[in-house]
């Protein structure tokens, strides 16, 4: 067999037969790859599993639950391989997947391959499942890459839409979604890898607009499919999302966006926290959301503050050959671009 030149990093936490049905799925690539599960200490017995089902596959059984951006950094460092690829443990690839990520990064300014992420809501629909619930019946769309939003925030790129003809071309996108992806490790390394502190979310985005500022190019594969169980793993509706999701975007534009953009959005979020608060103290009514509790955002604000410091310092590391506004103006509220010919 070919030595691999790619290296598939799976990250997972209490989730054993999520993770098996991942790791079997990886197994059926038409390329050949190096596997590295990381564990982020689970108690569930997904090491044992993970050995004995797959002991060609190298474990990573971290001590403690450092989430998926600190699983990522302890993946990479691990990696010795030209591409580093990501696979959400709750996701299951299709057999091309992986050929069809590495054949974009070919083009040497290309840094990100994104994959075609289609909702697989009860775990059954990758394989023949969409022939079987006939012809013409569109999956649905869970990402085809980031899009960068006025303020600055990523979003999923076709988000609840049918998968048809929108999402048939390969199209350059501003970012790469953590859920499924080929990166070329050395533009990874090169900007400073994952924001491993993290814990969890936003760290694809960042990571986005790091590689950018670098002067690199993000495509979308739409050959490159991959069905995802969205937040089986994790919950969106929880105060542990709504945290770290506030936190992290936050933070994520003190890192890389231009000063203009990050002021506003602490200043929008320094008045919704207000408002809020005025709401509750005049007994009218307030969404339950976790996102809208008073206590949690200020939380957030709290750490928000402490991470500054070190987050502006950050901001002045790592190679820049385009500027902040010049990558928000290009990219804000556009969703894709052609992919040059050639690329």
């Amino acid at each position: 067999m070919a030595r691999p030149d790619v290296t598939v990093v799976v990250v997972t936490w209490q989730q054993r037969d999520l993770v098996l049905s991942c790791l079997e799925s990886v197994a059926t690539q038409t390329v050949p790859a190096h596997v590295v599960v990381v564990d982020n200490g689970s108690s569930d017995g997904t090491v044992e599993a993970v050995a004995a089902a797959y002991p060609h596959v190298e474990l990573v059984a971290l001590p403690d639950n450092r989430g998926f951006a600190g699983g990522m950094d302890a993946g990479l460092a691990r990696v010795r391989t030209r591409y580093v690829a990501l696979l959400n443990n709750d996701a299951v690839a299709d057999p091309g997947w992986l050929a069809a990520s590495l054949a974009p990064l070919q083009a040497p300014d290309v840094a990100a391959v994104t994959a075609k992420l289609l909702l697989d809501p009860d775990g059954e629909a990758h394989g023949d499942a969409r022939a079987e619930r006939g012809v013409g019946t569109a999956a649905t769309v869970n990402n085809a890459g980031v899009v960068l939003l006025a303020t600055g925030y990523g979003a999923d790129r076709g988000l609840g839409q049918p998968d048809d003809a929108r999402f048939a071309q390969p199209v350059e996108v501003f970012g790469f979604s953590g859920g499924a992806a080929v990166l070329r490790t050395m533009a990874v390394r090169a900007v400073g890898g994952f924001a491993a502190e993290w814990f969890m979310y936003y760290e694809d985005t960042d990571l986005s607009w790091r590689l950018r500022l670098a002067g690199w190019r993000i495509v979308y594969a739409p050959g490159a499919v991959v069905w995802h169980r969205h937040a089986a793993s994790s919950d969106a509706a929880s105060r542990l999302f709504a945290f770290h999701n506030e936190r992290n975007r936050i933070l994520m534009l003190a890192r890389n966006a231009p000063a203009r953009v990050t002021a506003a959005a602490m200043a929008r979020f320094v008045l919704t926290t207000a408002s809020l608060a005025a709401k509750r103290v005049a007994g009218r009514e307030v969404p339950p959301a976790a996102v809208f509790d008073v206590g949690l955002r200020l939380e957030v604000a709290r750490d928000v503050v402490a991470r500054l410091a070190p987050t502006l310092r950050q901001r002045r590391q790592g190679p820049r050959v385009r500027s902040r506004r010049a990558v928000h103006a290009r990219w804000a509220g556009v969703a894709e671009r052609p992919v040059p010919s050639g690329g």
